[in-house]
């Protein structure tokens, strides 16, 4: 390839998993579950303070057993720093989450998300999900 070649692959790669990282929070927040297959490899492993999970169908698990409970869940994902290496990336982000509790009561979560992604036939997806939790709040009484 030549170096206008490489770089116009770089920018394409860097955006797709630019845009998984915003799709995980969407699929969090949304419930889209039935397009996990897009973020994810069918043998995902995804480690958090709630658990692990291997495989699509515990992730899903995982994620519903916490989730579900809230009203509504936002989360924010930033300061993306990626990393690629032939058919393999890492991406790192910041997670901010609001936690909906319920009409009068909220939380605020923080942590850090380290995705490790590869190169499928149907693009990029991730293969491993590790989160590190760095702040976590109590119920808030909520003002909005």
């Amino acid at each position: 390839m030549t170096g206008t070649e490489t770089l116009l692959r770089d920018l394409a790669d860097r955006a797709e998993l630019s845009d998984l990282v915003a799709r995980h929070s969407l699929w969090i927040d949304e419930g889209r579950y039935d397009e996990t297959d897009r973020l994810f490899t069918q043998d995902v492993v995804v480690t958090s303070l709630r658990g692990e999970a291997h495989g699509i169908e515990q992730l899903v698990d995982l994620v519903r057993a916490r989730h579900d409970d809230y009203a509504r869940t936002l989360h924010n994902k930033s300061n993306l720093v990626i990393e690629i290496d032939g058919a393999t990336a890492t991406v790192r982000a910041h997670d901010i989450a609001v936690f909906v509790i319920d009409d009068t009561t909220e939380a605020v979560a923080a942590g850090i998300h380290r995705y490790r992604a590869r190169r499928t036939d149907a693009g990029w997806r991730f293969d491993r999900l590790d989160i590190t939790p760095v702040a976590l709040t109590t119920a808030l009484e909520r003002a909005l």
